[in-house]
């Protein structure tokens, strides 16, 4: 009888032993999961080949497994890009699914390649160098050529007058298709990596030093003189304006006092513009040109009816971890600092603020260069601008009488 009781107490101490052995499994897990950086979709990583086969070229990115290259990508690899593939070879991979079905890391080498290339080409951009390609093929608008393992188009108004002359008949195959093979000296003019649009220029790579007729026109410019100048790039960062022969780049911020998510949205190649020359780096033989600085900066006309102890009226827009945005009369923003909310600490602007309510606000701070307005809510009530605001109120509504007229004089003991 008492071994049978002893029993259930044995097999009781062998499941909690077994309950410790999962949890430390489980904890040795958790930890090596915190050690492992798990790939990201849309990332791209440097990898070591492990092995290849028929199917698939495994890859190891520092992932709990190794990563999947699969066949179908291998057989729509170049023989060039094939020649890259080695065990051991370090290569760049594109995560297509950090994790599929299976458990497996897809990824893939060719689009790591892509992302690289329209990566170089943004760099390329705008530069005073001139690449040497290769025509590959054509469309009915112009020629197609190489730069840097991307398809790039020349279109007809930018090759060559003496290629140009080279080419005849009616249709596109008459015109281009016996210069596909032959060597052509490009500039790369504009990147648009959404619309996979690479346009090259065989026109602007002239045989002409354009290092040297920079210089020249670098020592001729003046900072804050205004020119005329021709756009001849754009790119996600800005727009290239040629002026005397020399580009110069306006960034996407010096475009128009309008907010310009890309250049293309205001500016075209080939378009006459009037720029000013903001700074010129001779050094580095850069030059820096504003479109916005010869119009009148709309901001500042709408702030004028503004001054720092004002009393204003705000639509709350937008909460952050750092304060609130508030838009007031005119469109314009201004911001709640944190600590301009309440006299108490809160950890979040929705502890006091909603989005879409409007709210009476103290103008506290305006910076017009940098085109910012600081309010405050906790200083409506404020004191130290009583006075202030007493004076407000007479200008907007009159004189008071004479017995209204003395209580701020009461009030304030005299």
């Amino acid at each position: 009888m008492d071994q049978n009781q002893a029993l259930p107490a044995q097999g009781s101490d062998n499941n909690q032993q077994g309950d410790q052995n999962n949890q430390s499994m489980e904890s040795l897990l958790a930890t090596e999961d915190i050690g492992v950086d798990m790939p990201q979709t849309g990332e791209i990583r440097k990898g070591v080949i492990a092995s290849i086969s028929q199917s698939q070229i495994l890859v190891s990115v520092g992932a709990k497994s190794e990563g999947v290259i699969s066949g179908r990508e291998i057989e729509q690899l170049s023989d060039d890009e094939r020649e890259l593939l080695k065990v051991g070879a370090e290569v760049h991979v594109y995560v297509i699914n950090p994790e599929d079905e299976n458990g497996n890391v897809v990824l893939s080498f060719r689009r790591a390649q892509e992302q690289i290339s329209w990566e170089n080409v943004e760099k390329m951009v705008g530069e005073d160098r001139v690449y040497d390609s290769k025509i590959v093929g054509f469309n009915k608008g112009g020629l197609i050529a190489m730069v840097g393992g991307l398809r790039g188009f020349i279109p007809s108004s930018q090759i060559s007058a003496s290629r140009r002359s080279q080419s005849s008949g009616d249709t596109p195959e008459q015109r281009w298709q016996k210069m596909v093979g032959q060597p052509i000296t490009v500039r790369i003019i504009e990147v648009d990596r959404e619309r996979r649009r690479l346009i090259l220029s065989e026109r602007a790579a002239s045989t002409e030093s354009r290092q040297s007729l920079k210089e020249r026109v670098i020592d001729e410019l003046e900072v804050g003189k205004t020119y005329t100048g021709r756009v001849t790039s754009l790119s996600d960062f800005g727009a290239f304006v040629n002026v005397n022969g020399a580009d110069g780049l306006v960034h996407l911020s010096e475009i128009s006092w309008d907010r310009v998510q890309h250049p293309k949205e205001v500016l075209e190649i080939g378009q006459e513009v009037k720029v000013k020359v903001i700074n010129i780096d001779r050094d580095k033989k850069r030059i820096g040109l504003s479109i916005r600085a010869l119009a009148d900066d709309p901001w500042k006309s709408r702030v004028e009816k503004f001054a720092i102890g004002q009393l204003v009226e705000g639509v709350i827009t937008r909460l952050t971890k750092f304060g609130a945005f508030a838009r007031l009369e005119g469109d314009i923003e201004g911001l709640i600092h944190i600590s301009e909310i309440a006299d108490h600490r809160i950890e979040h602007p929705k502890e006091a603020l909603k989005e879409g309510e409007v709210r009476a606000l103290r103008v506290i701070r305006i910076d017009t260069d940098q085109h910012r307005i600081g309010l405050s809510l906790r200083k409506v009530d404020s004191g130290a601008y009583a006075d202030k605001d007493y004076k407000k109120l007479i200008e907007e509504f009159g004189h008071t009488s004479s017995d209204e007229a003395d209580t701020p004089s009461e009030e304030s003991g005299s």
